[in-house]
């Protein structure tokens, strides 16, 4: 059986919606983060909640916690609404120190189970 591989550039996932395995919204893909050792994707920088950019949350979700439906346009995470809401996030001028290992645990923790 034959494996078939999808790529897509950054940009055309960049502002795509995110739900979850309910179809709620949970926001939008703000941003990818790339490893630059591996070169691999390390997190979807998700946009949640605010009006037009102004009170925005900001979360690092692991992308392996992300799928991507390429028939709807839209990535799926499998968290509740609620839980997301308590994630652990930041704002668009604080960004965190992505190699700091106390953060990458937190953060993998809280999505991947």
């Amino acid at each position: 059986m034959a494996h078939s591989s999808h790529f897509l550039t950054a940009s055309t996932l960049t502002g795509d919606k995110v739900t979850n395995l309910k179809g709620e919204s949970l926001g939008d893909l703000k941003d990818i983060m790339i490893d630059t050792d591996s070169g691999s994707i390390a997190y979807g920088v998700l946009s949640f909640g605010g009006v037009l950019g102004m009170g925005e949350k900001l979360f690092a979700v692991p992308w392996e916690a992300l799928r991507v439906d390429s028939a709807k346009h839209e990535l799926v995470l499998n968290v509740e609404k609620d839980r997301l809401k308590d994630a652990p996030g930041f704002d668009k001028d604080h960004w965190p120190n992505f190699a700091d290992t106390t953060f990458v645990n937190s953060i993998r923790q809280y999505y991947i189970q």
